[in-house]
């Protein structure tokens, strides 16, 4: 799951997005409302999280701007105690849900799962293409017959795979939606992540296979006996 973090309080960001990675989220953080915006719009995300109080843009407009535009990612409200007319108005503007400040973190985390519980309910929990089936919930991938578990990383690269059978996927956007747009990663990790992900479908008998376009990306394709 990826989130977008929008928070100018640079300790507690860099706090917050620690504890997300160390919980195998995917997080991206942006410290002013203009950020935000300019990130959320991309649809990159699973779950947006916006402090009401930012530079340039606060959260409330962020968020109108955000649902004006079609974006109907789950949306977290950060706010402090006493704004209880900002979280009204947030929750008339289509935010999911809120948070006082401050919070604990792992009212946090119980919030982000709830909200990725509430969005996977419009959305199948497996994935299935070929004779091979991804579990959203357990990131297990299995046939008819045995199964494995898959890793965050490979978990998400999979997915968007699977979610986009015959669609090319480049690897600049395998980077930006699992590394993030600042990552430090080299680019060359998502053929790593590729090559791990063949072994394991070849594990599994799979009939379906990733197949590398070179310079522009990877898709997923039915095998042709």
């Amino acid at each position: 799951m990826r989130i977008l973090l929008a928070e100018d309080e640079k300790e507690l960001s860099n706090a917050l997005a620690a504890i997300f990675k160390h919980n195998n989220y995917s997080i991206d953080t942006v410290f002013d409302g203009a950020e935000a915006l300019d990130y959320g719009l991309t649809e990159n995300y699973d779950i947006i999280i916006l402090d009401i109080m930012m530079p340039k843009l606060s959260g409330l407009e962020v968020l109108e701007k955000l649902r004006k535009n079609g974006i109907q990612v789950p949306i977290l409200m950060l706010t402090a105690k006493s704004e209880v007319g900002d979280r009204i108005q947030g929750l008339d503007l289509g935010a999911d849900d809120y948070l006082s400040k401050p919070f604990a973190m792992g009212e946090l985390l119980a919030r982000v799962r709830a909200m990725g519980r509430r969005k996977s309910e419009f959305t199948p929990n497996v994935i299935k293409v070929g004779n091979i089936s991804l579990n959203k919930e357990n990131y297990e991938l299995s046939n008819e017959h045995a199964s494995l578990r898959l890793g965050n990383k490979e978990y998400q690269m999979l997915e968007m795979l699977m979610g986009n059978p015959k669609r090319l996927i480049s690897t600049e956007q395998f980077m930006e939606r699992i590394w993030g747009y600042d990552a430090e990663s080299e680019i060359n990790v998502v053929w790593v992540y590729i090559s791990y992900l063949r072994k394991k479908l070849s594990s599994l008998d799979a009939d379906i296979k990733i197949r590398a376009v070179r310079g522009v990306g990877y898709t997923l394709e039915e095998c042709n006996d």
